[in-house]
């Protein structure tokens, strides 16, 4: 009996090595898969210096705001422009699922990077914040400088005393879900 369940597994496993093997063979039949380069998923974006500056102008009169500019349901990324006047740090937080990148537009802000985000409590699936970092690097950053942040990396910015603009990339490790309805 053994003999013979070892004999069926075998012959099975040659009859689907074999099946695999031809079917790899076959070329121009209807069924095989022909593989190219991929279409795109959206229309690409072309912003000019000036769309930028008039969007960064748009915001700067009111404080601590932002603009998405790209971004929404399917999407991998997000980007912002955002402005910030005189904001003490705000709770520091950790992204399991996204890293951000920051450039400057305009202005200054300070960063704290790294460390350990203390009495950490999670807002939302992935999303965590604390009341500050432990051991963290603070950076000055200023107009012109850009800054990635890996997905897991505490961080958290102050613009206390200070004016500052910037454009936030976050990159998501996965598309984004549509947005939930509220019941009614």
């Amino acid at each position: 009996m053994r003999v013979s369940i070892r004999n069926a597994v075998c012959a099975f496993a040659f009859a689907a090595a074999g099946a695999a093997g031809a079917s790899a063979q076959v070329s121009g039949s209807a069924t095989a898969t022909v593989r190219g380069p991929s279409s795109p998923v959206r229309p690409f974006v072309v912003m000019t210096a000036q769309t930028v500056a008039d969007v960064e102008r748009k915001l700067h009169p009111a404080s601590n705001k932002g603009e998405e500019l790209i971004g929404g349901e399917g999407m991998e990324l997000r980007v912002v422009i955002q402005h910030e006047n005189n904001l003490a740090a705000a709770s520091a937080e950790i992204h399991d699922a996204s890293d951000d990148v920051y450039y400057v537009l305009d202005g200054a802000a300070t960063l704290t990077l790294g460390g350990r985000l203390e009495a950490p409590r999670e807002v939302e699936p992935g999303e965590w914040r604390g009341p500050r970092i432990e051991g963290g690097q603070n950076f000055d950053v200023k107009k012109g400088d850009l800054v990635v942040i890996p997905r897991g990396t505490p961080h958290m910015r102050s613009t206390t005393g200070k004016d500052f603009a910037m454009i936030l990339i976050k990159v998501f490790d996965k598309p984004l879900p549509a947005p939930k309805t509220q019941a009614k």
